[in-house]
């Protein structure tokens, strides 16, 4: 990963710490402890330190797209974990690093490490692990999607390998089992691999991959949202917000806590991964964040209240369901009481469960009901196209 040089004259060395954090499983339970040096990024200028620092990761919308279509043609879908995989990136630039703290060579204290591998913490490491990764799989024979340039595909005969890459996490589905244990044989020769088995949890996401279909939902991560906001014993409702209930800025209602409305409607956004049910509400309350007043802390509460009673909803794509594309898009036109804005609204299924939905607020005013709906098609148009 580096080397020990004597110090060149002018160079400023990026610092090194550790980072101390423990692993969890979907139930809570500890998995592992980790403990890994990271640079302090944050010191290194652009042109100097590094070029180009962007990556690529999969959409949410690709892994449920990608679920989808193993739980209709019955496919089994695995999940694999690069080790320390950004120790893997080969860096283009000169980048010097002090010593790390407990690891200081005696007699070399004033020397530095100049390195030759990315280090976590690196603005570049994300980008020269991408380029490794997207090398091998090339060597591998397989095929980058154009329209998403984290899904790969690779075919042998009738047999179809699908990969899609979220930084570290490969998430691997095919139409044989054999291919998947020969792909892991593969990966395992050029880097070390944790090989996790079928895919029980990926970034956030309980799966229950089972003979009728898969499932996901965020189940645990619902009921932690619910005891940190100190809900977790209230009585549940029914639907997410009252029919009718118009928000607006409200500036003559007294504030609330701005950090801890911030925090709440922040781990709502994530839950929306897996609950289309509670788009629109999140979406109306995610527009009060830079001023939250008493009357949008209510609406929180009343979607809190809503999620005690559903912890447990998620999505099923059945298997052997119809394996076709079909979208819906509406708008409402004019409800925001303090700008005139419209409000777009999609919703894609593959077979019969959804696949990708949106709720939020048009960027233009909209002077008519078939304007805004011409503006809410063609937001839905660009998914379609897209899917």
């Amino acid at each position: 990963t580096w080397t020990l040089v004597n110090k060149p004259m002018g160079v400023k060395p990026i610092g090194l710490k550790w980072v101390f954090k423990l692993k969890k499983n979907a139930d809570g339970t500890i998995n592992k402890y980790k403990a890994r040096l990271v640079a302090k990024g944050y010191v290194q200028q652009p042109g100097i330190d590094f070029q180009e620092v962007f990556a690529p990761v999969a959409r949410i919308e690709t892994i449920r797209f990608l679920i989808a279509l193993a739980a209709t043609h019955g496919w089994e879908l695995h999940h694999l974990d690069v080790k320390t995989a950004f120790l893997h990136g080969e860096l283009k630039e000169t980048v010097y690093v002090s010593q790390p703290e407990g690891y200081i060579k005696k007699g070399n204290e004033h020397k530095v490490y100049r390195l030759t591998k990315a280090l976590y913490g690196l603005r570049q490491a994300p980008r020269a692990w991408n380029t490794k990764l997207d090398e091998i799989l090339k060597n591998m024979k397989f095929q980058k999607c154009m329209k998403e340039p984290s899904v790969y595909r690779k075919c042998e005969g009738s047999n179809l390998l699908i990969l899609a890459i979220y930084v570290d996490d490969l998430f691997v589905t095919c139409t044989n089992l054999s291919m998947i244990k020969r792909f892991k044989l593969e990966m395992s020769k050029n880097f070390e691999m944790s090989d996790l088995g079928r895919l029980t949890y990926y970034l956030g996401i309980e799966v229950k991959q089972e003979e009728s279909g898969i499932t996901i939902n965020q189940e645990a991560y619902a009921k932690r949202i619910l005891k940190e906001a100190g809900l977790y014993d209230c009585n549940p409702t029914h639907i997410p917000m009252e029919p009718g209930n118009k928000l607006s800025k409200a500036e003559d209602e007294p504030e609330i806590d701005p950090t801890q409305y911030r925090k709440v409607v922040g781990c709502l956004r994530y839950l929306l991964q897996t609950r289309p049910d509670m788009a629109y509400a999140v979406g109306v309350v995610s527009r009060y964040m830079q001023s939250p007043r008493e009357s949008h802390g209510g609406a929180i509460k009343h979607i809190l209240r809503y999620l005690r009673g559903t912890t447990g909803y998620g999505i099923k794509y059945e298997r052997m369901g119809q394996k076709r594309l079909i979208g819906y898009s509406d708008s409402s036109h004019n409800v925001d009481p303090d700008d005139g804005r419209s409000t777009t609204g999609h919703v894609f299924y593959y077979g019969s469960s959804p696949i990708t939905w949106c709720s939020q607020k048009q960027d233009t005013v909209a002077l008519s009901s078939c304007e805004a709906e011409f503006m809410a098609a063609t937001a839905s148009a660009f998914q379609a196209i897209w899917l």
